[in-house]
C-alpha cells in the first residue's frame, strides 16, 4: 500500500495554492458551540503549544472533550482540557507542558473570563445602558458592535433631572450660578 505524501507523483513537492483567500474566516455569532469553544480556558501550555491551540479556536478547528482524558503520567481520567496529555496537577509537579511535556516557559494570561464573570459584566453594561439616553445608547452599542470601544470603557452615566439644571430663555431664577462672582 503507498504511503499519503503531500507531493505530486513526480517526487516534486507541491507548490503555493492557486488562489489566495479572499476574505478572514468568521464564527458563527449566535452558535452555542462557538460559544463554548471560545470560553475555554487555555493554561498551562508552552508559546508554542498556545499558538496552535488558539490557532485551533479561531478557525474552528477546536475540538473540546466530551469526557475527561487519561494523563500519561499518573494514569487517572482526570484531563478536562482538549489537546493535553498531562493533568494539571502533573504538568505543574514536572514543570512542563502539558500538551507536549517540553520543559519550556509556560506561558500564562489567556484564560478567558468564567461564565460568571462574563454574566456580571453583561449585566453592569446593560444598567449603565439603560440608564443613557436612546442617541446615547445606540450609539455605544454601534461602537462595541464594530469594536472600537469595549464593555469597560462605556461611562456610567445618570439619566435622572437633578443633574441637570435647566435655565428659563430669558436668565432669570433657575439658571447655574457661578461660585467666582461672590
Amino acid at each position: 500500500m503507498p504511503e499519503k505524501t503531500s507531493s505530486r507523483g513526480s517526487g516534486a513537492k507541491k507548490g503555493a495554492p492557486k488562489y489566495q483567500n479572499k476574505f478572514a474566516y468568521t464564527h458563527n455569532r449566535g452558535s452555542k458551540t462557538t460559544k463554548k469553544i471560545l470560553a475555554a480556558p487555555v493554561d498551562g501550555l508552552c508559546r508554542r503549544c498556545t499558538d496552535q491551540v488558539m490557532w485551533r479556536k479561531q478557525y474552528r478547528k477546536y475540538k473540546p472533550l466530551t469526557t475527561p482524558k487519561k494523563c500519561v503520567a499518573c494514569e487517572q481520567k482526570k484531563i478536562t482540557k482538549a489537546y493535553h496529555v498531562l493533568c494539571d496537577g502533573c504538568a505543574n509537579e514536572k514543570g512542563v507542558c502539558a500538551k507536549c511535556m517540553e520543559t519550556e516557559e509556560i506561558v500564562e494570561g489567556h484564560n478567558p473570563k468564567t461564565s460568571q464573570q462574563r454574566v456580571k459584566e453583561q449585566q453592569e453594561l446593560e444598567q449603565k445602558l439603560a440608564n443613557m439616553r436612546e442617541r446615547q445608547r445606540r450609539s455605544y452599542l454601534r461602537k462595541l458592535r464594530r469594536g472600537d470601544i469595549v464593555a469597560a470603557d462605556v461611562p456610567d452615566v445618570c439619566n435622572s433631572d437633578d443633574e441637570f439644571e435647566y435655565t428659563d430663555s430669558e436668565g432669570e431664577e433657575g439658571g447655574v450660578e457661578d461660585s467666582d462672582e461672590e
